[in-house]
């Protein structure tokens, strides 16, 4: 399959979402998250593996893993660790450290940098803003829109295609629809199983309405009853769609099912009991799948450098080259 095919069924996949979102946000969200995320997380893990995480250190991706279980383990027995400070403080420093993995070889210009990355976070960590941009925003929407987009931007930039840049501007027109249209006619009502099975996340949208001012909620609830609530879910039950989408119809470009007979067999099982542990009881699927979620997340921050890297040298004309960085 050629990139302008890949890029044309981006597209057609990208508008697809936008219209399903349009239509019955929170029960796409929920399917996406529950039936593609998990295939995602197995796939893309095994697939950053082969690529050594994109780390110039054959073993800095356990650091990131080692980041991952304290972030959701060591609360459980340290009360003071609960604070949500703890968690951005983590997800910040996986990012310090994914930096320094990424683009630093030598051993004691890692080890002072890693020391002035726990001075930053310690300087930075008291704001508000801090707590909810790297603490919730960055794991989440940052992670399934902007460096979404952010890839798409790589590859048509590596490639100079118009399908390239096409597939990017229908990406942000229609995220851009979600706050321009309000469609008429959708009688849509949020079920009591819909809002038991969501409620979990519903600290993003009404953070997201609040930060950006959509509206001025008082309760969390209100996300399922407001226009505003609808709003922004739209806009992130399409984020995460295609974000998940556009890894899969990547495949042939990626080779991510290009693995061993037995960890397919293996990837495919897990994530066959994942569908079905989500099928019986959703909450119970989020808290046993939580660890792997944010893994990838992790894991993926080199990856991210490594994009955004590109992205600048091809954008300043340099010569330099980011080897096998997903074009997506």
């Amino acid at each position: 399959m050629t990139t302008n095919s890949i890029n044309y069924i981006n597209t057609a996949l990208i508008i697809f979402s936008c219209v399903i979102a349009f239509i019955i946000p929170f029960e796409l969200f929920l399917f996406s998250y529950g039936v593609l995320g998990p295939l995602h997380y197995l796939t893309e893990i095994g697939w950053l593996h082969k690529k050594n995480y994109f780390t110039k250190g054959k073993y800095d991706f356990i650091f990131l893993i080692g980041l991952c279980f304290v972030l959701l383990f060591v609360p459980a027995f340290i009360p003071l660790s609960k604070d949500s400070t703890f968690a951005a403080n983590l997800v910040a420093l996986a990012v310090f450290l994914s930096l320094i993995f990424a683009l630093v070889e030598d051993r004691l210009y890692r080890i002072a940098l890693v020391v002035l990355a726990l001075l930053a976070v310690g300087l930075v960590n008291k704001s508000p803003a801090y707590l909810i941009w790297i603490g919730l925003f960055l794991p989440t929407i940052i992670h399934v829109f902007i460096f979404t987009l952010a890839f798409m931007l790589f590859g048509a930039l590596k490639e100079k295609s118009f399908s390239g840049y096409l597939s990017i501007a229908v990406l942000i027109v229609c995220a851009a629809s979600f706050f321009l249209i309000k469609p008429d006619g959708l009688q849509y009502v949020v079920s009591i199983d819909v809002h038991k099975s969501y409620f979990q996340f519903a600290s993003l949208n009404f953070n997201l309405i609040n930060i950006f001012h959509l509206d001025t909620l008082q309760r969390t609830s209100e996300i399922f009853t407001s226009d505003a609530g609808f709003v922004i879910m739209r806009f992130i039950a399409f984020a995460y769609t295609y974000h998940y989408l556009n890894w899969f119809s990547k495949t042939s470009v990626i080779k991510w099912h290009k693995v061993p007979r037995q960890t397919l067999v293996l990837t495919i099982t897990i994530w066959l009991l994942s569908i079905a542990l989500y099928a019986y009881d959703y909450n119970l699927g989020l808290q046993v799948l939580f660890f792997l979620s944010l893994l990838h997340v992790l894991l993926e921050f080199p990856l991210n450098v490594m994009c955004f890297t590109g992205i600048g040298k091809a954008l300043t004309g340099s010569k330099g080259q980011v080897a096998g960085v997903k074009s997506a």
